[in-house]
């Protein structure tokens, strides 16, 4: 069987040239003589592994020198604790909650300290971005906390929130490396990779030094939860998700040679007008995300009818269109069309919508 479109939301399509190269190492890896799955993390060759990563992104993003970048395991819910952990030192923290990822991040903050809830789009199913110029944000707050991009309900913070001066944690998990990003604005950016830089196992955190120079808020922190200790240990305290790092690597080179992050951004761009300028002009499908709001990485839409809606997606698995099921709390559909979703990928779902909607209206 050939390759799927695969538009899934995460674990998600990666690069093929990636996936191709890593196919040729896996066995020996520049004549080592085994996989990087098996080599020491304390070998030269995996310390030029995971320094090559770093410099990359550090590259990628222009990140300045007084910020940190970890890679460490586990997903975002682990992250969800983890920002409490290291940055709840005054016990208050506020957080802006515009899907499912911001919700739970809340709800887990609360095991450590208060957490006011400044804004939200709740009322209108997370299918807008609210107003954030003039939040209430409680002076003694250790921080401001976003889902940058939410991957579920396809809504995107086009406009950073005024956070009154505190610093802005950002779970930039499904548009990370999507586009340009002005690191200073953030005391903390962080995502999971598998979603638009590698597989499932890997968390980038970027943090500026001096919110974790004194440790983490709370001493009973798990030390491998601690910003901190990870920092100083460059990311190899324990043993790190060794062949993620890897991967994540490589896709850091391939963005490189697509144009860096102008480059991602044109592409990503252009795929996501192609899919929303037909969802516009649909008369059987429709997007259900304010169009100022709308993310360029995850799509979703409905016909209105849930059993076409179960019936596009049997017929588009079928033709070879993959993961297009919306999330299990919202139903209908979702196409997520991240960096390395082709633009051909999209052409050819659009067709496919085309010739279902003639046949089904």
């Amino acid at each position: 069987m050939g390759r799927v479109y695969n538009f899934s939301a995460g674990p998600a399509v990666l690069p093929e040239e990636v996936l191709k190269e890593a196919a040729e190492e896996m066995l020996d890896y520049k004549g080592t003589g085994m996989s990087v799955m098996e080599m020491s993390h304390r070998s030269k060759a995996y310390d030029t592994i995971i320094k090559d990563a770093e410099k990359d992104l550090r590259e990628l993003l222009n990140i300045p020198d007084n910020y940190k970048v970890i890679f460490v395991q586990g997903g975002a819910n682990l992250v969800f604790a983890e920002v409490p952990m290291n940055l709840m030192k005054n016990g208050k923290a506020a957080y802006i909650v515009t899907g499912q990822w911001a919700k739970k991040a809340a709800a887990e903050a609360e095991k450590y300290g208060e957490v006011v809830r400044v804004a939200s789009s709740a009322d209108k199913t997370f299918s807008y971005i609210p107003d954030c110029s003039d939040l209430d944000i409680p002076e003694d707050a250790d921080y401001v906390y976003i889902c940058e991009n939410n991957t579920i309900y396809g809504t995107k913070f086009w406009t950073l929130p005024n956070t009154k001066g505190k610093i802005l944690v950002s779970d930039q998990s499904s548009c990370f490396l999507s586009e340009p990003v002005d690191v200073t604005k953030y005391g903390v950016i962080y995502a999971g990779v598998q979603k638009n830089v590698g597989p499932a196992g890997v968390q980038v955190i970027i943090v500026r030094e001096d919110l974790i120079a004194d440790g983490p808020a709370f001493k009973q922190t798990p030390t491998m939860c601690d910003w901190k200790v990870q920092a100083d240990n460059e990311s190899l305290y324990n043993t790190p998700p060794c062949y993620g790092i890897y991967i994540c690597g490589k896709v850091f080179k391939w963005i490189k040679k697509m144009g860096g992050l102008e480059g991602m951004k044109a592409h990503n761009e252009k795929k996501a007008k192609i899919l929303y300028d037909f969802l516009d002009g649909s008369k059987l499908f429709k997007g259900t995300v304010e169009k100022k709001d709308r993310s360029i990485m995850n799509v979703p839409f409905v016909t209105g009818n849930e059993e076409l809606d179960k019936k596009f997606v049997a017929e588009a698995k079928a033709a070879g269109f993959e993961n297009l099921k919306g999330h299990r709390t919202v139903g209908g559909m979702r196409a997520s069309i991240y960096n390395a979703m082709p633009i051909e990928g999209v052409e050819k779902l659009v067709e496919f919508m085309k010739k279902f909607e003639a046949e089904n209206s």
